[in-house]
Order: C-alpha cells, then structure tokens, then sequence
C-alpha cells in the first residue's frame, strides 16, 4: 500500500503550452524551471512525430518541484489502453499531484497516414478507449492518487463526453466564444483549458505573417477547419494561408495588454486554466521568452 500522502492536482490559472524539441534535454529543464520560477503553474507538451512526451516528462519532473506537467496531447492510437493506463499510474506515482494526462484522438492523416492505424469515429472511440483504461490492470506500485485526465475537445459531443468521463477538456486553437459555449456545455464544475497561441508583436503585418506560419498545419486538417466554422468563420477564411480575421481570432498578438486581455477573455468566459502558446517573432520553433516573461504571474 502507498505511503505518499494524497495530492490532488491543482492545475492553477495560467500555464504554458510548449513546442521542446528544438530544445536539447538541459536547456527544455532549463526552460521549464524558468517558467516555474515566474509562476506558470503548468507545462502542456504536445506529441507528434518527436519525443515519447511521458519519457520527456519524467525527466522534466525531476528537474523541477512545482509544476504541473501535461500532456496537449497524448494520442490514443500511439499505445494501447493498458499501456496508456500504465503510462497514468506511473507518473501519478512519480510526480503525485504534479501530472495531468491530456488525451486525444489526433488526425486521421496522423493516425491512418503516419501510424497505418484505422481512424475509427472520434467519440465513440474515446468513448471505448477510456472504458478499457478504466478496466486495465495494473500491478505496479500505487500511486497515492490517479492523475486526472482531459480530452483534446472541440465540438459538443466530445465536450460532453470530456465533462462526464475526465476531469475536463483541453480545448486547441479556440476563440473566447467558443470557451464561453464550452463551458455552457461542459457545466461549471469540469477542467476548461483552453489553448491560446500569443505573439509580442506589434506591427500587424509582421504579425499576421508569423500567424499564417503557425497556422499554416492547422489549416490543412479537417477537425480544426471544421471547428473554426462552429465558432463563425467561413471557407473564404482558410484561403490563400488564412485571413486576417482567422489570424487575429487565434493569435493574440499586439503588446503585452493586447495578450493579457485575450487570456483575460478566455477567463471571463470560464476557462478554469489557460495555455499560453508564445510564438517566436523571428519564426521559429522556440517559445518566446520575453513574451512569457511580460505575462508572467509572479512578476
């Protein structure tokens, strides 16, 4: 039997949403313990075609004392129920209170395309795969309490499933709008975690142009296309790498008010915890310091 006292995960208000793997394994621990160190209360990784995202934060977790590491997201068709499940108490026993589990079904040209996997209809699948999580077996050492799980959720039914099944939803590539009805559908007491992609970048054509670059994938995946209709932009705004009023719907670029009142948006609306994602105004991959440092909580 565990000996570790209980601790609930605390998930805080602002955390940060990171691409690392433009980063070696020193300077990603370098860069989470600065957020850490200026109040962020959260680090959301994402996987793809990169690092095992629970291998990277295992190291992570031992590299810092507070912060909360998440998964923006996990996919499901990478490992199996039971593996995903191991995956769970692992880390729930590793880093107790310090691990949220951030599942997804992904795309299908990710998951067909790349894995060579079947895409089965996204609800009924995570429907099923948290079914088997919940009945795996697990004989390892238990953790004193289960890391909570949130689903990678943009439109009505899997914002439900996500309010009855998990702890919350974790919303990608969303407006203040759709925030408001999410939270409408998912009711007052889940997880609401919003992404929010932010650029220190005041001259709005240098601006727009690194906001179609980091859009410019979105664009081609039709759960995210299909999103944006839902939250009330049109076809003629996928066109010729984005609009204008895409681009501005998802990156709050502009000063640091410009940034603060977006994510302020988002909590006026009810997120319970946003996920600031803060482009690199030369274009790269990195994540932007200063603009993470200009919102930074314990400034």
């Amino acid at each position: 039997m565990s000996t570790q006292p209980s601790q609930p995960t605390k998930i805080g208000e602002l955390g940060v949403w990171a691409w690392l793997d433009s980063l070696s394994s020193p300077d990603a621990a370098e860069f989470a313990h600065t957020i850490e160190s200026w109040g962020y209360s959260a680090l959301w990784i994402p996987e793809a075609v990169g690092r095992d995202p629970f291998t990277f934060l295992g190291y992570l977790a031992s590299q810092t004392e507070r912060l909360v590491l998440a998964t923006g997201i996990a996919n499901i068709y990478a490992r199996d129920a039971m593996a995903m499940n191991a995956v769970r108490q692992t880390l729930s026993e590793i880093a107790p209170g310090r691990f949220v589990l951030g599942l997804g079904v992904s795309h299908e040209v990710m998951v067909s395309g790349l894995r060579g996997h079947d895409y089965g209809r996204p609800v009924s699948t995570m429907r099923e795969y948290l079914e088997a999580m919940g009945k795996a077996p697990y004989a390892g050492f238990p953790a004193a309490e289960e890391a909570p799980i949130v689903l990678a959720a943009l439109r009505e039914k899997m914002l439900g499933l996500a309010a009855e099944r998990t702890r919350g939803a974790h919303p990608f590539a969303v407006t203040p709008e759709h925030t408001r009805r999410a939270r409408e559908i998912m009711g007052p007491d889940a997880w609401l975690c919003p992404h929010q992609k932010v650029l220190l970048e005041t001259d709005p054509s240098r601006a727009r142009e690194i906001g179609r670059k980091s859009l410019a994938v979105h664009l081609t995946l039709p759960n995210y296309r299909s999103s944006w209709l839902q939250q009330g932009f049109d076809e003629s705004d996928f066109q010729d790498g984005g609009s204008d009023r895409l681009v501005d719907g998802m990156v709050a670029w502009g000063d640091e008010k410009a940034m603060a009142d977006r994510v302020q948006a988002h909590r006026d609306a009810g997120a319970t915890h946003v996920c600031i994602d803060p482009l690199d105004p030369s274009g790269g991959t990195t994540p932007d310091r200063r603009a993470l440092e200009a919102l930074a909580p314990g400034r």
